[in-house]
């Protein structure tokens, strides 16, 4: 007990300082599956990054709250951080999933001053499933054209991202569990497989990228997120890719939970030198 008292004094002291606001709406509707947090600096004086987190969940699963350590996190360390749900299947599709995602990034663009941020340093990033989506509003300019703004994004953070490529998966892959519960994510039409596949509009990104994936993840991550970088390297976008030692699908999220895990130096680090 003495144990658990003394890791919540920790914790409040590393997290001083930084505040939150929670369930917002970023539509008209009032719907917890399209409701962001913001973690930000109580002082709100000078503009600060902006980070965007889409949370992974193979489309069908997941919440915003479950990732409030890397809110807060990301807020004590300087940047203002938006955590977003979106709709999952059944209900919804990778389209609705995209069209969600590219209207949280609009409701932040119009508000994130309110908080801290700066409108014109606005990063996305996502985990497995969420950083496909991440890409794919970031590639496909369907998405913000429906929006009804440009692609703000500065930059983008993927980490271990799942489903680059839909369509070499879902061609390709065991036909499992998993791939059962992504078809009702991507229908068996296999044109909505390519036209879910962020890697078919790589030639629209232009934006700076930073790639994480695990060493002992799924071979189709490592696959793809490779691929990936050597398409953006060919067309001269600015890319990082890095393979973390040891870790696995689920540990390159979890480990953040510790506020000095390696991969928030990247990410600063990332953020520093897209300045321009």
């Amino acid at each position: 007990m003495l144990m658990l008292f003394a890791f919540a004094g920790q914790v409040s002291v590393l997290f001083a300082g930084v505040k939150v606001e929670k369930d917002i709406n970023y539509t008209a509707q009032n719907d917890q599956s399209r409701q962001l947090n913001v973690y930000y600096q109580k002082d709100i004086a000078v503009k600060k990054d902006v980070i965007i987190f889409i949370h992974g969940g193979s489309w069908s699963s997941g919440k915003k709250d479950t990732y409030w350590w890397i809110g807060r996190n990301l807020a004590r360390k300087g940047v203002v951080t938006v955590t977003i749900n979106y709709g999952l299947t059944p209900r919804n599709q990778f389209t609705q999933m995209g069209d969600d995602c590219a209207a949280a990034v609009k409701w932040v663009s119009n508000h994130i001053a309110d908080y801290g941020g700066n409108a014109d340093r606005i990063f996305l990033m996502g985990h497995s499933a969420g950083a496909h989506l991440a890409e794919l509003i970031n590639a496909d300019p369907r998405y913000f054209k429906k929006a009804g703004i440009a692609n703000p994004v500065k930059g983008v953070i993927l980490n271990d991202p799942f489903g680059l490529d839909m369509k070499e998966y879902m061609t390709t892959a065991e036909k499992d569990g998993s791939y059962y519960d992504f078809l009702r994510s991507f229908s068996s039409d296999p044109l909505n497989w390519e036209k879910g596949s962020p890697l078919h509009y790589v030639q629209n990104s232009r934006n700076p990228h930073l790639i994480f994936y695990g060493a002992k993840t799924y071979p189709a991550i490592q696959i793809q997120s490779s691929r990936l970088r050597q398409l953006l390297e060919q067309q001269k976008v600015p890319v990082t890719l890095k393979v973390i030692k040891g870790k696995k699908h689920v540990g390159m999220i979890t480990q953040m939970i510790f506020g000095s895990n390696c991969l928030y130096s990247y990410i600063l680090e990332f953020l520093e030198n897209n300045k321009k």
